[in-house]
């Protein structure tokens, strides 16, 4: 979860309460709790799609009181060991996020493969195509393990 802090932005949760509830709502979804030290400290939404294995995931969180400690990492990977049938990993986070992207890109080693923005829209966005104006894009990353496997 972030919160849109830029100039002349308004404050408003990423993502949108409605996003995530549809995340838990989506077919194939699992929801998964991060515990530390027997606490719950942060949550993951997988979609899993059991034809394909091209696998979604949607919303993924760490308590900001807890990072930095290597817990968001230990998470993906227990995520990707549950789920070892999975060919392609796609994720999204909005273009301010430099610490998710840093995440994704350099711990997880995700790949930026496009990026949404006014002039090239996500054709799967719910929102007004304001929303992406207002907040400057968002890239969608992927992970492709028959990559890494080979």
């Amino acid at each position: 979860m972030a919160l849109a802090s830029e100039p002349g932005s308004a404050t408003e949760t990423i993502p949108a309460d409605e996003d995530i509830e549809r995340s838990f709502q989506a077919e194939g979804s699992v929801v998964l709790r991060v515990l530390a030290d027997d606490k719950w400290v942060g949550g993951a939404v997988v979609t899993i799609d059991a034809v394909s294995h091209e696998n979604e995931l949607p919303f993924f969180y760490i308590e900001p009181g807890e990072h930095s400690r290597g817990i968001g990492l230990k998470a993906w990977r227990e995520i990707e060991r549950r789920f070892p049938e999975t060919r392609i990993w796609t994720t999204h986070t909005r273009y301010f996020e430099k610490r998710n992207i840093h995440f994704y890109v350099n711990k997880c080693r995700f790949k930026i493969v496009e990026y949404y923005n006014a002039r090239h829209p996500d054709p799967h966005d719910h929102h007004d195509s304001d929303t992406d104006v207002d907040n400057g894009g968002m890239f969608r990353f992927e992970k492709h393990l028959t990559d890494l496997r080979d």
